[in-house]
C-alpha cells in the first residue's frame, strides 16, 4: 500500500562511523538548514530511533522547520527516554507555545527552568506567563 512506511534498516546496515558523521552533519545544519539536517539525520533515525540525542536533534530540526507536531512527538519521546533532559523540555515548551498551547508550554518551561535555571528558560516563562495574563491562551 502507498501509506505504509518502509521498515527501518537494522542498525548494523549503516556503519557506526557513517552514523556518527551523519549526526554531526545534521547538528551543524539544524539551525540554518533544518530540512537538510533532517535529510542528513535519516540513517541515524532509522538505525537508532530510541536514542535520546537522535530524537532531540530531530525535534530541534522539526521545530526550526515549523513541523511542530513532529517536533512535539520527537521531544516527547526524548522526555520519555530521559525525563531529566531540561533542554528537551525547553524546546518542547517552545514548540507548545508556537502551537498555542500556552498552559502546557508553561508547565514544560517551568520544569526546564527548575532543572537548569538559565536566563533563556526564565525569559521564556515570562513571555508565556505574560501572554496567559493577557488572556491569550
Amino acid at each position: 500500500m502507498d501509506d505504509e512506511k518502509p521498515l527501518p534498516r537494522p542498525a548494523q546496515s549503516v556503519p557506526g562511523e557513517v552514523r556518527f558523521q551523519a549526526f554531526r552533519q545534521a547538528e551543524a545544519l539544524v539551525r540554518r538548514r533544518p530540512l537538510a539536517a533532517l535529510k542528513a539525520l535519516e540513517p541515524v533515525l532509522d538505525a537508532e530511533p530510541d536514542k535520546p540525542s537522535v530524537q532531540l536533534l530531530a525535534g530541534r530540526a522539526y521545530f526550526h522547520s515549523a513541523q511542530l507536531n513532529r517536533a512535539e512527538r520527537a521531544l516527547s519521546r526524548v522526555i520519555e527516554l530521559d525525563p531529566s533532559d531540561h533542554y528537551a523540555r525547553f524546546v518542547l515548551g517552545r514548540t507548545l507555545q508556537r502551537l498555542g498551547r500556552l498552559v502546557e508550554a508553561l508547565a514544560q518551561l517551568r520544569m526546564a527552568s527548575a532543572m537548569n535555571p538559565v536566563p533563556e528558560y526564565q525569559d521564556a516563562i515570562g513571555e508565556v506567563s505574560a501572554r496567559l495574563a493577557l488572556g491569550n491562551p
